[in-house]
């Protein structure tokens, strides 16, 4: 039995006795039978409380609760603060505002309370940034941990399935490169579980991966992991409530989604691209270098050889046919980086 279906029940009950009071009432005034009128207004109150009840009983708590949880801390913190410090500037007017001659001095009070609170929320959730900076150079700070506090140390970066499922991140965050929080919102954990129970065997492996690696990353790494369940209301795509909530809480998304990357660049969102990080941190080669790698297959052109090195990075031999399966050195003369990825073209090196 849900808690709504029991406060229909209590403010059915409420309502019908309410309604009897009422339709007594109504018999008394105007002469009527008031056992009729009183059994009419019961059945009126308890069709009324049936209906109306959850929508204002338990419906404003659910909308009260979910936009908190879409609140970021630092919001609601400022949010806090301020509504103090308006509610303390109208408690110090009150007094005065209270010697005013009638009715001035009974309602400018209460007027008070409601513009100062509503003025402190408003001021210190609008600058909520400058605030924060403010505290982090407060006098009792040395120069050292005023530099320290202003890095991003201890930003939050959003997590997407895809980068999850990818499982690089596992490995980058055990570097220590990545700095901050880790959040996980319940939204892209539901659809990372709804791919590890899915019928098809390929994405069934994919969702157990990434379910694999999110538990490595609460075990093995130094960097934070939380599971938040903010959430975004009147939004239903993954994609589109990661950068609704990336807006909010004012964090970078980590991804290597090129769909996603491109539509959170479009609305001003920062995105941390693994892909592009590994392609930042792969070995480079000028032309005339000379390298060492194991031919594998054989390449498109006539003669070709195609060979990889540890980093991936795809090595196109020229002449290279006649030598698969053999490490051989070559000399590199054209590096091409292309969306997939950097290509090197070669051929092997001569003898002297």
């Amino acid at each position: 039995m849900s808690v709504e279906f029991i406060f229909r029940l209590i403010g059915m009950v409420v309502f019908a006795i309410l309604g009897a009071y009422l339709g007594i009432y109504i018999g008394k005034s105007t002469g009527q039978s008031t056992e009729l009128a009183g059994v009419l207004m019961a059945l009126v109150g308890m069709l009324f409380g049936l209906i109306l009840t959850p929508y204002f009983t338990t419906r404003p708590i659910r909308m009260i609760r979910r936009t908190l949880l879409s609140v970021s801390t630092q919001t609601l913190t400022s949010g806090l603060t301020g509504l103090v410090v308006g509610l303390i500037i109208a408690a110090l007017l009150t007094f005065p505002l209270s010697l005013l001659p009638v009715p001035f001095g009974k309602i400018l009070p209460f007027v008070g309370v409601l513009l100062f609170g509503y003025f402190g929320i408003a001021v210190f959730v609008m600058r909520q940034t400058d605030l924060s900076s403010l505290l982090k150079l407060s006098p009792g700070r040395s120069s050292e941990d005023t530099s320290a506090t202003s890095q991003p140390s201890y930003r939050t970066v959003l997590l997407d399935t895809s980068v999850i499922i990818d499982g690089r991140i596992a490995d980058i965050a055990r570097t220590g490169f990545l700095v901050g929080t880790l959040l996980i919102p319940r939204f892209v954990l539901n659809e990372l579980q709804f791919i590890a129970d899915s019928s098809d065997n390929l994405r069934r492996q994919r969702g157990r991966r990434g379910i694999e690696v999110i538990s490595q990353l609460q075990k093995d790494t130094g960097t934070p992991l939380r599971i938040s369940d903010m959430d975004v209301e009147g939004v239903r795509d993954v994609d589109d409530k990661l950068v609704v909530l990336a807006r909010q809480l004012r964090c970078p998304i980590l991804t290597n989604d090129y769909n996603l990357n491109r539509i959170a660049e479009l609305q001003g969102v920062s995105v941390l691209n693994v892909n592009e990080l590994a392609n930042a941190v792969k070995l480079v080669f000028l032309p005339g270098e000379s390298i060492e790698v194991n031919v594998i297959q054989e390449g498109k052109e006539a003669g070709q050889g195609v060979g990889y090195l540890d980093d991936g990075t795809m090595v196109v031999v020229e002449d290279g046919r006649n030598h698969l399966n053999k490490k051989i050195n070559v000399t590199v003369t054209k590096v091409l980086q292309t969306a997939a990825g950097r290509m090197i073209f070669a051929r092997l090196e001569r003898e002297e």
